[in-house]
């Protein structure tokens, strides 16, 4: 069941009441016998667990928030090219770049 605050008009005194949704607001404050107003308060209540957007689905990276580095930009920093599109020097001139492995392969 919820709990409800309330507050005096004429004594100022704050009291709680647990109370169903169907019943009606307390009207009497209990101290004085004055009439009461029921006063909004935030809800107190924290998403826990799974199936939650705040734990499945909010953003956990740490990157900057001002970074605007895309996926394209990323994959190409990792590999050593620029993101300007610049081929290295022995592309430009036509020839292919050596393999992986170290070794030139014998011309034909």
């Amino acid at each position: 069941m919820p709990l409800y605050e309330y507050q005096c008009e004429s004594c100022g005194h704050r009291f709680e009441a647990i109370q169903k949704f169907s019943d009606a607001p307390l009207e009497i404050c209990p101290k004085c016998g004055g009439p009461v107003r029921k006063l909004i308060a935030a809800p107190a209540f924290q998403f826990k667990g799974s199936g939650w957007y705040i734990t499945d689905y909010a953003k956990k990276d740490s990157s900057p928030a001002g970074s605007s580095e895309g996926p394209k930009d990323a994959a190409a920093a990792k590999t050593g090219a620029s993101s300007g599109g610049d081929a290295s020097s022995s592309e430009k001139a036509g020839e292919k770049p050596a393999p992986a492995g170290g070794t030139a392969p014998a011309k034909p």
